[in-house]
């Protein structure tokens, strides 16, 4: 994340750009998912929510469902 000047920190555009291209390829995932693989990058809920166009409680709600439930796996053949 950058600083500005005022002290607020805004999120790097290049990590948000390589995140959501990682998710752009599941077009058809949960948000489950979605929030899975990007929490792989140490993004806050605020940028999950962002790259997802998702509400922040959305968010913490798919953590949860994941934490309680487990990570998904890809069903065997």
């Amino acid at each position: 994340m950058k600083e500005n000047d005022e002290g607020t920190a805004q999120p790097d555009g290049t990590r948000l750009m390589l995140a959501y291209l990682c998710i752009a390829t599941e077009k058809e995932a949960s948000l489950e998912r979605k929030v899975e693989i990007l929490d792989r990058f140490a993004l806050t809920t605020a940028e999950i929510a962002l790259i997802c166009g998702s509400a922040e409680q959305s968010i913490r709600n798919a953590r949860h469902y994941l934490k309680k439930h487990g990570k998904r796996n890809k069903k065997a053949k």
